[in-house]
């Protein structure tokens, strides 16, 4: 790539100062410790073998027992967690990077294996037709429990106390997953919360939830160190739909604005089938409602990602597979050179075999 590349210039994000705009993405690799969820010790050396990137999101980390819904996904709830997690924020520091932590409840995408035989949690008593891996193998997911108006303070308090075990566990900041059809993105979507409280109905009503979590979470980290994932287009795994979509995320766009968080990471593909035309897009409405710092994720490449910030669209550019299958990804990309090729058995099992063992140019 040429000097004056865009993607690998420095960014400044609040205090934090970014190395280039390319962002490790949260991805789920389920090798976290069988007793207890801890973090892997691998993780240490695998996030550590990143820190090229201007910013690493981890993997999504649950903030409670309840909010489990995959096998071997790290939590940050309970001390050894944070034990665990404070190894890998160690380990990134000391070799010059920075780390925010995804913060993660994935209410009705679970199943009663995963607590104790009792339904997973949603907004609204809607099931989908979908799966989850357990320690049995796959299940069908089953129709959750509509949480009842007075727990919804006791699950904004694991966000909050999640946000205050990060801090201690020593990431830089911590990201909220509002999508992918998890909690979060389950209250805001009308197709999953058909709720007729003051949690329910207009965009406003929905949209109250996940925004009394960010507004906790702020009140830990303040709010140039909390982001917020969205992704307007469905993921059909998820079951998740929205009537009104253009109009629901640029409400909450704009609500997150008002609460000055640091930055907005959106999903929204750019490559591959059943993706939406330029005129269906709805990243740019939600460039435009949102000040903060606003990051892409979608199947970008070297090209693509220089596009996007060059054409104001974006400030970073975040990188999944990509990241994970070449821990020196930004040096691959001012250099032109060729890729590693991503072993896909790996995503989610082979403790270090393709977690640790991808190699680098030098």
């Amino acid at each position: 790539m040429p000097n004056t590349s865009k993607l690998l210039s420095p960014f400044r994000l609040g205090r934090l100062e970014l190395k280039n705009r390319m962002v490790m993405a949260p991805m789920t690799r389920s090798r976290a410790l069988v007793d207890g969820n801890v973090p892997n010790p691998l993780a240490a050396a695998y996030y550590a073998q990143r820190v090229s990137a201007g910013l690493i999101i981890s993997e999504a980390t649950q903030v409670s027992p309840q909010g489990v819904g995959y096998i071997r996904t790290p939590g940050v709830h309970s001390p050894e967690q944070v034990a665990g997690w404070r190894r890998v924020t160690e380990a990134v520091h000391a070799a010059g990077g920075v780390i925010f932590a995804q913060l993660w409840h994935v209410g009705r995408v679970s199943h009663p294996d995963f607590h104790d035989g009792r339904l997973p949690v949603a907004p609204s008593a809607i099931g989908y037709e979908g799966e989850v891996f357990t320690f049995q193998g796959k299940k069908r997911v089953v129709t959750p429990r509509a949480l009842e108006l007075e727990e919804l303070p006791g699950i904004v308090e694991q966000f909050r106390r999640a946000a205050e075990n990060a801090r201690e566990a020593g990431f830089d900041g911590v990201e909220l997953h509002g999508s992918n059809g998890y909690l979060l993105d389950q209250f805001l979507r009308d197709g999953s919360n058909q709720r007729t409280d003051a949690y329910g109905g207009s965009i406003e009503n929905r949209a109250r939830f996940p925004l009394e979590v960010a507004r906790a979470v702020v009140g830990v980290w303040g709010a140039e160190r909390v982001g917020y994932r969205l992704a307007p287009q469905s993921f059909p795994y998820a079951g998740v739909s929205d009537s009104t979509p253009a109009e629901t995320f640029t409400y909450m766009a704009r609500e997150l604005n008002r609460l000055g968080l640091g930055y907005l990471h959106v999903t929204e593909a750019v490559s591959g089938q059943g993706v939406p035309g330029p005129e269906q897009r709805i990243s740019p409405l939600l460039r435009k409602a949102f000040q903060g710092a606003f990051i892409v994720n979608g199947g970008y490449d070297a090209k693509t990602g220089e596009s996007v910030i060059a054409q104001g669209e974006a400030d970073l550019v975040a990188y999944g597979v990509p990241f994970l299958a070449n821990p020196d990804l930004p040096e691959r990309f001012q250099h032109e050179a060729p890729l590693n090729t991503v072993d896909a058995s790996t995503f989610f099992t082979g403790e270090e075999k393709g977690y640790t063992d991808y190699p680098t140019l030098r």
